[in-house]
């Protein structure tokens, strides 16, 4: 009986070592790279009329709408982990 207890504590443990590791990696892949945000906010400076002096304000919402589509799509993958 001991080991079976011991069995089920190691079994645990790995699962929630293979959890912490997919987390890491998900936080690691969280964050826009600089590329793509120089890629959004270019388009936006385009699309908005080619505005000067106003890099700091495409640059900010471009990574704030990078975030956002991230966020949504880090809770569909919890969501679907929970399943």
């Amino acid at each position: 009986m001991q080991f079976d207890k011991y069995k089920d504590q190691k079994q645990k443990l790995a699962g929630a070592k293979l959890t912490a590791t997919k987390l890491n990696q998900i936080k690691a892949n969280f964050m826009p790279s600089p590329d793509e945000v120089t890629r959004k906010a270019y388009f936006s400076y385009v699309n908005q009329g080619s505005r000067q002096r106003h890099e700091v304000q495409h640059w900010l919402e471009a990574e704030a709408q990078l975030l956002a589509k991230r966020n949504l799509t880090r809770s569909w993958i919890s969501q679907q982990d929970l399943k």
